[in-house]
């Protein structure tokens, strides 16, 4: 990378997502993958993960690979960076042969810059031919605790993936998640094969969020003087049933709260 990397990176930062400046290890991220250097990311929900590898992608060249657990959330992301200017693809079994036939040669031709991939897709032979023809900058695997057995979504084509990679090529990666105890961290990092990967893990500390435990009375008489203290904020009750919610739903209603 060139000495003004900082200011490019900013620069697209502002120019594509709007923002001024990143957030926490955000940058330091980045450019670590940008050093082709294998990267853990442990952030919570919300602090910004995707712009770890949604940014790099547009300043590499070649083509970032994500693998992504979730269609629908791929179909998010995908449309998201779309409405941005970006062109980003998605290629799993909502495609017909048709569109999975345009995607992959977008790709070989450089048109894309961010290919979100399942990883039952990946795993298919046909995919591992195309991605060797494909320049690839570097691979991201979103929501990587599903590689662990210990996590709580365990997905076993997430296991085949260092597989998969080291047949496509020597590619850096930078693996994400919100959820992973040091045991399926270690985990996560044997089975990609990064244990020296450099490690950025944020504070869990939400700084605007408390909990605070009241003994239960009187609840429904306790819940209307809760409500009657915050006139015209939001917020949700919980219940065991529905028939409770509905019973619950009649109290607050017949006591002036929609």
């Amino acid at each position: 990378m060139l000495a003004t990397e900082t200011d490019i990176l900013r620069s697209k930062l502002k120019e594509v997502f709007g923002y001024s400046q990143f957030r926490g290890t955000q940058e330091a991220i980045i450019k670590n993958i940008l050093n082709r250097h294998n990267t853990f990311v442990i952030m919570p929900t919300g602090a910004g993960k995707s712009l770890c590898y949604q940014l790099p992608s547009l300043v590499a060249d070649g083509l970032a690979v994500v693998i992504s657990p979730l269609i629908a959330l791929m179909k998010n992301q995908v449309d998201q960076m779309n409405a941005f200017g970006v062109n980003a693809q998605f290629l799993n079994s909502t495609l017909s042969k048709s569109e999975i036939t345009r995607v992959k040669k977008a790709c070989i031709n450089g048109d894309i810059k961010l290919l979100y991939v399942a990883p039952e897709s990946l795993t298919k032979p046909e995919n591992v031919e195309f991605l060797k023809k494909v320049d690839i900058a570097f691979v991201a695997v979103d929501e990587a605790h599903c590689i662990s057995e210990w996590g709580h979504d365990f997905r076993p084509e997430y296991r085949r993936i260092k597989e998969i990679i080291a047949q496509i090529g020597d590619l850096p990666i930078i693996a994400l998640t919100a959820t992973a105890t040091p045991k399926v961290q270690l985990d996560i990092q044997k089975n990609l094969n990064m244990e020296g990967a450099n490690l950025f893990k944020s504070s869990f500390n939400r700084t605007n969020l408390f909990y605070e435990v009241r003994q239960k009375r009187h609840a429904k008489k306790q819940l209307i003087q809760f409500l009657k203290s915050r006139k015209g904020k939001c917020g949700i009750i919980y219940c065991l049933s529905r028939k409770k919610v509905e019973e619950i739903a009649e109290m607050l209603n017949v006591n002036g709260f929609n």
